[in-house]
């Protein structure tokens, strides 16, 4: 399923072929699988929720194209409840109070967020 477009995983979504738990759960096995420093938080449970709501609604013919989909983004990107720290041991602990813009609007298209990506540094060099 990981090599897919989303415009692939869409239409496997709405069509039935997988729902967002089994698609979820595998990206979610690919990233624990191995240890390559890609993400500074992965957010399973999270994940899982989201995407049982997003199975919920393309069952009742309500979701939108990207419903179901996961993502993740860098670690820039405030998400409400998720820890937050830029790429910086400053912010470690960090949990974040309110959703950026990005992530607002990521959650209002139903999207499922696996987690956040690692990234330099308050995106500010090339240490990563």
């Amino acid at each position: 399923m990981h090599h897919k477009t989303i415009a692939q995983l869409s239409q496997g979504l709405s069509s039935g072929e997988f729902s967002s738990v089994e698609l979820t759960q595998h990206y979610l096995d690919r990233i624990n699988a191995s240890d390559l420093n890609a993400f500074i938080t992965v957010t399973d449970e999270f994940a899982m929720k989201q995407a049982q709501a997003a199975d919920d609604k393309i069952a009742k013919g309500v979701g939108g194209i990207l419903t179901g989909i996961p993502y993740a983004h860098k670690d820039i990107f405030c998400t409400n409840g998720v820890k937050t720290s830029a790429g910086s041991k400053m912010l470690d602990n960090f949990i974040s109070p309110y959703d950026a813009t990005v992530s607002h609007k990521l959650n209002q298209a139903d999207l499922v967020m696996l987690g956040k990506a690692n990234m330099d540094e308050f995106a500010m060099g090339s240490s990563n």
